[in-house]
């Protein structure tokens, strides 16, 4: 075993390496950026290197200063995490080549999994079933749109580099075909550096299902059974479980025999994984799976694997790149049990998933003892902490594990309503419908469920009175009684002539609250809120529920959902001026990708703009009403959330561009 392991990531995946290299009594060196330097994985390994600046092509994708690093601390090998350097096989022949021991598969394995296209005609040869599509060299425009024709629409577009539904579009007819194809371009060469495609055949309910599987150095593969993770939105994965609900013993056999046969095709080392796409339209058959591509590294979701098998797979892969064999023979591997996991992102759901950055001012994870399950935390950051634009903005990925699926449907539901984020949009009460959701309930998953139920599965309910009356008791102080040895101060309603009332503004999006907040003797208090709210009535509480004040704000949490109003400054005078409502603002930091208008152009409600790229997607900026441009941001732009991106011309002059 390795005394001492460089790990070349960040966030929580670093935090989780560091935990198992703990544990195997491993010294660990972490890496890390501007952004990175006050960070959990700095503060939990033995060492820390900064590498540079916070943009990643300036820090972790700096293969040669990790590998300076590694060597300067004397680090014995390299732990790639996911992302990143992960799945580069250059990367890995530097470190081979720096006399280090990369802790993932050979370059060679990389290379043959690394682009969609070759994986499917090695895959192919192999006798693994592929998806019909186009996998060819050949890349331009007529040819794919032919291809496409032959193949039958619907048709979905594919980066044939990286991952995580960057560069991928569904087409459903051949009129969208080239602007499709342009933007999975554009966006895939952003990510990945590469902007090949290729096309497939769109399955009608499409359940993506993919295989564990586990290679060491002396020829032996396993595979760890199936995870499902079809619940996704814009082609990224939301919730995860293990094993796949409705799964036949048919075809887990086929699946998992065909992803070991592929793993053994190029004589894979270490964890891997293998996906699959099933057509679900007449229920899971095993003729009816097809390969799609394999990860050559660790998955964001593999502790559901871990949880249903009892496994260690970080320990594995340290284990297997130290020169060990398999831990456990492939009749030795028991499932056991359900799983989920579900990522908390700092994303708004009701307009799109949006990413979204802010200060992490208040973080709390329920208790582990939830009844019948076991739960697992896995995350990089505390409170206190900055959600930064420059990474992904997972916060947290909730693991539960139980007896069956039911069980732990049920555990993920309570473990997500007694979960606390303030400081930053986030989705958890997104992830809590969608566990609720009848047929996610049921089972009956596919890829395109989220984008169907969307709307009701992004609604969240306006707050109800008693939520804003609690806001305005935290917000008013009256429920924070001072620490006193005077025993008249301890009775938060006592005064000598009158009883204490307090009178607190509030806002909620654009409304405006006012309530007033009395004390009464026997300590309980009285909130009365101003019309439209119960002018007539008033809420009676004996204590604030669960909230959180935080600069300027109250959050009152409500099951998974967290209702933030901001607290009013008495001193505050209101700047009408600047209301700016000739003007379009940009919803998040990113780049302004590409522009569809200019000065002076005559603009239609709903009409697309701009493009913005924030966190490596595409976000399609739209007129939110008629009007002539004044100005427009340029190609190239950096913005940050709030920059103006468009401004109309006011409506009198409008009028007048129009008559002339």
């Amino acid at each position: 075993m390795f005394d001492k392991i460089l790990i070349a990531n960040r966030g929580e995946i670093a935090c989780r390496v560091i935990r198992t290299a703990r544990k195997l009594g491993v010294r660990t060196v972490a890496v890390y950026s501007d952004a990175d330097a006050k960070s959990l994985h700095v503060e939990m390994a033995n060492e820390a290197v900064h590498v540079g600046a916070s943009p990643v092509g300036e820090s972790y994708l700096r293969g040669d200063r990790i590998i300076a690093a590694a060597l300067a601390t004397g680090a014995q090998a390299i732990h790639p995490g996911y992302g990143f350097l992960s799945e580069n096989p250059d990367f890995v022949d530097q470190v081979v080549a720096a006399g280090l021991t990369f802790i993932g598969p050979s370059a060679a394995a990389i290379r043959a999994m690394g682009l969609k296209d070759a994986a499917k005609r090695l895959m192919e040869k192999a006798g693994v079933p592929v998806v019909p599509g186009y996998h060819g060299e050949a890349q331009e425009i007529v040819l794919l749109a032919s291809k496409a024709r032959e193949i039958g629409y619907p048709v979905l577009i594919k980066a044939r580099a990286g991952g995580g539904g960057k560069g991928m579009r569904r087409v459903e007819h051949p009129d969208d075909f080239s602007e499709a194809l342009s933007g999975a371009r554009r966006e895939a060469k952003a990510a990945f550096g590469d902007d090949h495609v290729l096309v497939e055949k769109y399955v009608d309910k499409p359940r993506h299902i993919e295989v564990q599987v586990f290679g060491d150095n002396f020829g032996n593969a396993v595979h760890l059974y199936e995870r499902d993770c079809s619940a996704q939105r814009r082609h990224q994965k939301v919730i995860e479980e293990a094993p796949a609900p409705g799964m036949t013993e048919a075809l887990r056999k086929a699946m998992t025999e065909a992803a070991v046969k592929a793993a053994k095709a190029i004589g894979y080392s270490g964890a891997g994984t293998v996906e699959f796409i099933v057509d679900a339209s007449q229920g899971l058959k095993a003729d009816r799976f097809w390969f799609m591509e394999m990860n050559t590294r660790l998955q964001v979701e593999h502790p559901v694997t871990e949880m249903v098998t009892g496994t260690d797979l970080v320990e594995w892969q340290l284990k297997v790149a130290s020169g060990e064999k398999l831990p456990k023979t492939q009749g030795e591997i028991v499932l056991a049990g359900h799983a989920f996991e579900a990522r908390i992102y700092a994303e708004d759901a009701a307009k799109g998933f949006l990413p979204a950055t802010g200060t992490l001012h208040h973080l709390k994870f329920p208790d582990t003892a939830l009844e019948g399950a076991r739960m697992r935390i896995e995350t990089g950051v505390r409170a206190g902490d900055a959600i930064s634009p420059y990474y992904d903005p997972m916060i947290a990925k909730l693991v539960v594990h139980a007896k069956d699926r039911q069980a732990a449907l049920k555990a993920l539901g309570a473990a997500l309503s007694q979960t606390e984020i303030a400081g930053s949009t986030v989705n958890t009460a997104f992830l809590a419908t969608l566990a609720a959701d009848p047929d996610f309930a049921a089972g009956d998953v596919d890829t395109g469920l989220i984008a169907r139920h969307q709307p009701a599965l992004t609604e969240v309910a306006p707050p109800s009175s008693e939520t804003i009356a609690a806001a305005a008791l935290a917000a008013s102080g009256a429920g924070a009684l001072p620490l006193s040895s005077e025993p008249w101060s301890s009775l938060a309603g006592y005064a000598h002539f009158h009883g204490v009332a307090r009178r607190t503004r509030l806002k909620f999006g654009e409304e405006d609250i006012v309530a007033r907040v009395s004390v009464r003797p026997d300590g309980r208090f009285q909130v009365a809120l101003d019309a439209p709210y119960d002018s007539t009535n008033s809420h009676d509480l004996r204590a604030v529920p669960r909230h959180a004040l935080w600069p300027g704000h109250v959050t009152v949490f409500d099951g998974a959902v967290g209702y933030t109003f901001t607290v009013a400054d008495p001193l505050e005078r209101t700047d009408e001026a600047a209301g700016a409502i000739g003007s379009l603002r940009a919803p998040m930091p990113g780049l302004v990708k590409l522009v569809r208008a200019a000065r002076g152009d005559a603009v239609t409600k709903g009409q697309p703009l701009l493009i913005l790229e924030a966190m490596k997607m595409e976000h399609t900026i739209a007129a939110p009403h008629d009007g002539v441009i004044a100005e427009i941001a340029a190609e190239g732009a950096q913005v940050t959330d709030g920059t103006v991106l468009v401004r109309f011309v006011e409506e009198q002059s409008a009028s007048i561009a129009a008559m002339n």
